[in-house]
């Protein structure tokens, strides 16, 4: 092929789809735009994102919220710009602040920003501020723009990327649940997350209360696999201002005898939630992992990153040379889970030998796959040593996979961490219990400093409490306020 022509070819191609795709009609501003993706297509699409979702972050378990912000989407899609559109509202198990939503309807948030919220107003804000990103197409938007883009760059992968594809599977189109919005799209999400929120009677000013939340956050030191919120949702510039005009234009326009906030029934809706990390769900002291609920630990090299997730567990040094993927197979027997990894990675097996891991039956893998970079046509050797481990009627599995020419010098760490894997039998690590949210009573009025302190918050955790409460430690507080800190 003549590289010359593939431009011209490349723009051809894309010329062919502008001209089949009809150009679809924004449900919001009523204008034709570009779009790549059917309304079906959008719908298929959703339904498709949603148990990789699930799969990766896992969901939080808790009817009572579960239903309730169901409820809450289920009234407001009717009032919304796509009032036929079936709206699901899930709650992942993550700790970290953030809410986003996918092409189809679906809406997650995390019980994260659930434990930040103060009230049904400042939730009602947040899902029809995901709700306006739905009934604006900026998903899918979204999606055609990267479709596009992926048509014109043709480039080849690096080799921390070629890595990557082991750990793949539990991300597969999360790119696209994470890329940014462009400012225009905040900000119309905001004035429709004022609209809807209004619609349905709440007081769309406590939107623009919790936007002050986040600022104060020190949003970037969290971790936990989801992007937080400011991340995902970029400031389109005096945000607070903005929606504070929006809602009083709003309620000017509706002149509704009151609009609900309901701080107390909220706050005794996420009463019990878990709050901050979940070590029933594995957690790491110092370089070992130990997972309480299917007794097991193991140790990381030192320095490398590390993160967890309900299906699976990666480590790695911060230069990519290397990664450890933890996870567990669905097969029952040592030989026939190697076969399958084999074929789902497509690995070419160099060896295989039968050992034991502290006393617990393995088979050991060592394969090699061959990547063609197609920019180049140079072609590239990863080497994987898999270990495969019987305990407690499942298969464990270690994949380490690095390059060729690094695998001497990454293997050693492959081998001593897989080889720490082991029965955990320490009743103190087995039996830990994570943080929950407490909602209680002040018990004097006061600052708040000392009605934190009065309820057993130590020093060094004051200030994330308030925060936790939108309060600053000088403010006053009343007796016989609702107030929330975490504990056990």
């Amino acid at each position: 092929m003549n590289k010359s022509n593939i431009p011209l070819k490349i723009f051809a191609f894309i010329a062919l789809v502008v001209l089949v795709v009809a150009c679809a009609v924004n449900p919001v501003t009523g204008k034709r735009q570009l779009m790549l993706m059917s309304e079906d297509q959008e719908l298929q699409l959703g339904a498709s994102y949603d148990p990789q979702v699930l799969a990766t972050f896992g969901e939080y378990n808790n009817t009572s919220l579960k239903n309730f912000v169901q409820l809450q989407a289920n009234q407001m899609g009717k009032i919304s710009h796509r009032p036929n559109l079936q709206y699901h509202v899930k709650v992942l198990d993550s700790p970290v602040v953030n809410a986003f939503a996918v092409p189809g309807g679906y809406i997650y948030l995390t019980r994260g920003i659930l434990a930040q919220l103060n009230s049904e107003a400042e939730l009602a804000g947040v899902i029809a501020h995901e709700m306006g990103h739905i009934t604006a197409r900026h998903s899918a938007s979204q999606q055609t723009k990267q479709t596009l883009g992926q048509l014109v760059l043709v480039g080849g992968m690096i080799a921390s990327e070629r890595i990557a594809q082991y750990a793949e599977y539990a991300m597969q189109g999360m790119q696209l649940l994470f890329l940014k919005f462009s400012r225009d799209d905040e900000r119309e999400a905001d004035r429709l997350g004022v609209m809807y929120s209004s619609l349905t009677g709440y007081d769309a000013n406590q939107m623009a209360e919790f936007f002050k939340v986040l600022y104060k956050m020190d949003l970037a030191a969290n971790q936990g696999g989801v992007p937080t919120f400011l991340s995902t949702h970029p400031d389109p510039g005096d945000r607070y201002n903005y929606v504070s005009i929006r809602a009083k234009a709003w309620q000017d326009s509706l002149k509704l005898p009151e609009y609900k906030i309901n701080h107390d029934s909220y706050l005794k809706l996420v009463d019990g939630i878990i709050y901050g990390e979940d070590p029933r769900q594995g957690y790491c002291e110092g370089t070992t992992f130990y997972h309480p609920e299917m007794k097991f630990r193991f140790t990381y090299p030192t320095g490398w990153q590390f993160q967890n997730s309900p299906m699976q567990v990666t480590m790695g040094p911060s230069d990519g040379s290397a990664m450890i993927l933890f996870t567990m197979s669905g097969e029952k027997t040592l030989k026939v889970a190697a076969d399958s990894a084999l074929s789902q990675y497509g690995l070419k097996l160099a060896s295989s030998k039968d050992l034991t891991v502290n006393t617990l039956p393995a088979l050991a893998t060592l394969s090699k796959q061959t990547t063609q970079d197609q920019s180049t046509g140079t072609t590239s050797t990863n080497v994987v040593m898999s270990y495969f481990i019987s305990y407690n009627n499942q298969i464990f599995v270690f994949h380490g996979v690095s390059a060729e020419p690094n695998f001497a010098t990454s293997s050693p760490a492959f081998e001593q961490t897989m080889n720490s894997f082991a029965r955990l039998t320490d009743a103190a690590k087995i039996n830990v219990v994570p943080n929950k949210l407490l909602v209680k009573t002040v018990p004097k009025s006061g600052t708040v400093s000392q009605a934190l302190t009065a309820l057993g918050v130590k020093q060094d955790k004051l200030a994330e409490m308030a925060l936790l409460n939108n309060l600053e430690l000088t403010d006053n507080i009343s007796a016989g306020k609702l107030i929330k800190i975490a504990g056990k």
